[in-house]
């Protein structure tokens, strides 16, 4: 069980019932947009803005307690910091998927090739998930 509360807290982060309800949205659904987030806070807390989201957000990537996802053609989606990863994404519904590869000899090689000193590997992988191709 996700303690969120406790989780904010070692992060230094300011435990607010949005933020806990923000955590526990992102434990659920694994990686939400803003607007998907929203529409489920606003059944929580009807009166919550979307100002207070992004606000919240941007404090938890700052803190590097949230990742945004950067998506080609399409909105950022957010999730918890995990262990080093990358993704799945169908271009046909748009879900996201974590897979964890190896990717340290595609850095290197990269590293090799244009003498640049790789420190960060984002790979995102698009095609159709097992549900559109059925």
């Amino acid at each position: 069980m996700l303690n969120s509360s406790i989780l904010l807290k070692e992060y230094d982060l300011k435990v607010t019932p949005q933020r806990v309800a923000i955590v526990e949205e992102l434990y659920k659904h694994g990686h939400m947009n803003i607007d998907d987030l929203y529409k489920n806070l606003l059944k929580k807390f009807p009166s919550i803005s979307l100002a207070t989201i992004y606000k919240n957000i941007n404090a938890m990537v700052e803190k590097i307690f949230l990742n945004e996802v950067k998506l080609p053609d399409t909105k950022s989606v957010y999730e918890l910091i995990k262990e080093e990863h990358s993704h799945l994404v169908c271009s046909s519904c748009g879900k996201v998927e974590d897979i964890i590869i190896d990717t340290s000899v595609l850095q290197n090689s990269m590293s090799n090739i244009t003498n640049f000193r790789i420190e960060n590997t984002e790979v995102i992988f698009s095609g159709i998930c097992e549900d559109c191709l059925k």
